[in-house]
């Protein structure tokens, strides 16, 4: 794994780890399978958290791998063209300095002139036929590096940013000779045309539902860019990591899911229990995110106000089977045996941790069954709320430099 001996650390504030030991939830889970998906039926949990059939991963990720095929537009062979960079991002909300001055605390390796010795590449993979289809890449690695293949690591945005964002986690991990990768995600960066280009996207698929902007069309583009990747003569087809923070994060955890390729993966203020919210009325935040689409979704369901059944609605429109069976009971176990870091925020209520409560202790067992308890943990840190924060970036740098 990519070490060297000197590496330039910022001092990182006391740790509290929360293990979520199994438990009965609160209240029933109700995974429903929707009436318009044709798939067998899923791995159901009652009050007492009991199962009912055991789960089939490639059962799982097949059924997954239907719904996303099923508003695809015509797919194409996988190419490359060349690209610029870009000088002036596409940003669709106001930009928070303290959160990257979070990212700049990545641990780095001393490299005189970095930025002279980086190499950057810029391009687009088209990922399907359509303007959305072309998928911007971004790639910084070290010039002259002693490794014929390298590890690469995927770093994924949070919504209304871009790959430029992201670029001080980039540089870092550049430095220590991974091969850095980052993308705009869905009608963001070079894929958006103004500042409400993602929110309209959500509110056309909730009208049209012909289209799977929040999460899944994105997920399509890293199983394309997967493809990319391990074809690369200058990486390790089998060292492949993926991370992202808050919708970045859970681009990471369902593209860990669906393709196994991505051998390490850790997101950040993203995982969470969509069901669960649902059920146990702790939605809101997560829904005031992307507000626009929601209210919509009311006014044509006739509702003075949002409430669950809106809420269910939408994500069951948008995102087929994301609050019953592609929820985080079934889709973050079956990550095993790779290794997993989950980190949120204790008081994060976008991501309530009593919602992990289940897919932690099924993970649990997962990893335990492969013999691997060691590489599945989640960390929480106390008195955080839905931000990455500099220990959040260590904590995923250190576990990179560990398993990847």
């Amino acid at each position: 794994m990519p070490r060297h001996p000197t590496l330039i650390t910022c001092d990182i504030p006391t740790w509290h780890v929360r293990w979520l030991p199994p438990r009965n939830p609160i209240s029933a889970y109700k995974y429903r399978t929707p009436s318009s998906f044709d798939g067998p039926r899923r791995l159901r949990l009652n009050m007492a958290g009991n199962e009912g059939e055991p789960l089939s991963p490639s059962k799982l990720r097949s059924d997954f791998m239907a719904v996303l095929r099923s508003r695809r537009s015509t797919e194409v062979p996988l190419t490359v063209e060349p690209a610029k960079p870009v000088e002036s991002p596409m940003y669709q909300s106001a930009l928070d300095p303290a959160a990257f001055e979070v990212m700049k605390s990545c641990p780095r390796a001393v490299v005189d002139d970095l930025e002279e010795k980086l190499k950057e590449e810029n391009f687009y993979l088209m990922t399907e036929a359509g303007e959305q289809g072309h998928l911007p890449v971004l790639i910084l690695s070290l010039k002259g590096s002693k490794l014929q293949r390298r590890p690469a690591i995927v770093i994924l945005h949070s919504s209304y940013k871009s790959k430029e964002w992201l670029r001080p986690l980039l540089e870092a991990y550049a430095s220590r000779d991974y091969i850095a990768v980052a993308i705009d995600s869905r009608y963001h960066g070079e894929r958006a045309s103004n500042a409400t280009t993602y929110r309209d996207a959500l509110v056309s698929s909730w009208r049209n539902g012909d289209t799977m902007p929040f999460i899944y069309d994105t997920v399509w583009d890293l199983i394309k860019l997967g493809d990319y990747l391990t074809q690369r003569e200058d990486i390790d087809p089998s060292r492949i990591g993926i991370t992202g923070e808050s919708l970045g994060g859970m681009h990471a955890w369902y593209a860990a899911f669906a393709d196994t390729r991505y051998s390490v993966v850790v997101p950040i203020i993203g995982v969470q229990g969509f069901r669960w919210a649902i059920d146990n009325d702790k939605w809101q935040a997560r829904v005031n995110s992307i507000k626009p689409l929601f209210e919509e979704a009311r006014i044509d369901l006739g509702k003075s106000e949002i409430d669950k059944e809106v809420v269910d609605k939408v994500w069951e429109r948008i995102a087929p089977g994301l609050a019953t069976q592609f929820d985080a009971p079934y889709t973050i176990p079956v990550i095993a045996p790779h290794p997993q870091l989950i980190i949120n925020g204790a008081n994060d209520p976008r991501c309530p941790l009593m919602g992990l409560d289940i897919p932690v202790s099924k993970a649990q067992e997962a990893y335990k069954s492969s013999n691997c308890e060691e590489i599945f943990k989640l960390i929480a840190e106390e008195g955080i709320g839905h931000r990455m924060t500099t220990s959040m970036v260590k904590e995923a740098s250190d576990w990179f430099d560990k398993f990847l």
